[in-house]
């Protein structure tokens, strides 16, 4: 990465590269000599890390590399392209903190579904070390099924703030407990309910308990896209977007998804006036419209796009509009609810253009399996 320290090849003598500045901004240490084979990328290097620096010309960075870039730390997406232009130096980071909240079930014990069955199934909250994003979001006889570990603030203002400042792809440490300092990921903000999902490997699942405090490191509230104005973005890490391989040209933004739903279908979180925090559910009781868009094959942590659809302030239909959110909880049996979205990204206008990639899953985006 340095082409010559003394009259050793740097990547054999390498101690320490500082880059003070990249097109993302913030400082980024690597203290391995394993970054090769890599594309080029000029930037300035800390001399002062190194001993004996004959030359400073950085030429070659992985984009693996690259994945925690401003401190909360989003694998980046690994084909060649442009990162996307946002406000980068005026968002907050912040620490909000949640406890892990037991899994909950009504009262009456016994939800009536669509069809006026009656059942007793698990529900929001709790560690589910099973339940995992890229798991299908109808594999698990369970009604609104959070994956992974669900947190919550037990002080409704605390909670609030968590709801609302945490965004996908936040890190997330386990502060208490046998797995203290244990790392995952935010995966999705459940309205309603108000929690808010972290994915942990199962292993940390399996030495968490109840009552664990999980602190997330938020940010990305406030975060706009410079060359796409007219795409308003909600509730996505700042490195998010350049993980999924989003790019903006002349005004629009582009972006895989798993798949394009109808906003005809979208039920629950209806009318909502902010979409900063919760998520709307999608139904899927129609069998028609099920098996032509392909919505019992939703996944949890699914990318996708619900056309028509306008989220700017509220979820509401306008024709023409396009939002693109991920899937954060599973099914559900009751009526006008199903797979929840959190809400990404919205134009009223439509200026958003999706390409359909099954690969679109924070499961992948992420690397969390």
């Amino acid at each position: 990465m340095i082409e010559h320290v003394d009259d050793l090849v740097a990547h054999g003598a390498l101690d320490c590269i500082k880059i003070l500045d990249h097109a993302a901004r913030g400082p980024l240490a690597f203290d391995r000599a394993s970054y090769r084979n890599l594309e080029t990328i000029g930037m300035a290097v800390h001399t002062g890390t190194l001993a004996l620096v004959v030359r400073e010309h950085v030429s070659r960075l992985e984009a693996e590399g690259l994945s925690y870039l401003h401190g909360t730390g989003v694998a980046f997406a690994e084909r060649s392209r442009v990162a996307l232009r946002i406000n980068r130096e005026e968002l907050v980071i912040a620490a909000v903190v949640g406890e892990v909240a037991p899994m909950v079930v009504n009262a009456g014990l016994y939800d009536v579904g669509f069809e006026g069955e009656p059942q007793i199934l698990p529900a929001t909250g709790g560690i589910t070390p099973n339940v995992r994003v890229g798991d299908s979001a109808f594999g698990f006889r369970a009604d609104h099924i959070e994956p992974a570990v669900t947190i919550r603030n037990p002080d409704d203002r605390a909670n609030t703030a968590l709801n609302t400042l945490a965004c996908i792809g936040n890190e997330a440490v386990v502060t208490s407990g046998d797995a203290k300092g244990a790392r995952g990921r935010v995966t999705g903000k459940h309205g309603g309910v108000e929690h808010v999902m972290v994915d942990f490997s199962p292993d940390v699942m399996r030495s968490m308990a109840i009552g664990d405090r999980v602190q997330v490191w938020s940010c990305g509230l406030g975060m706009l896209i410079i060359d796409a104005p007219a795409v308003k973005v909600f509730n996505a890490d700042p490195d998010l977007l350049d993980a999924c391989g989003a790019e903006a040209h002349e005004g629009r933004l582009s972006i895989a998804v798993s798949r394009i739903v109808p906003a005809a279908v979208m039920g629950s979180g209806l009318g909502r006036s902010t979409v900063v925090r919760g998520d709307y559910d999608v139904q899927t009781f129609d069998d028609e419209l099920a098996r032509a868009h392909g919505l019992r094959e939703i996944r949890l942590g699914d990318i996708i796009a619900i056309k028509d659809a306008d989220n700017s302030f509220g979820r509401i239909y306008r024709t023409g509009a396009l939002t693109v959110g991920v899937v954060v909880h599973g099914r559900s049996f009751i009526a006008g609810h199903g797979p929840g979205v959190t809400t990404l990204l919205t134009s009223p206008a439509g200026n958003i253009d999706v390409s359909v990639d099954e690969r679109a899953n924070l499961a992948t985006i992420l690397k969390l399996r």
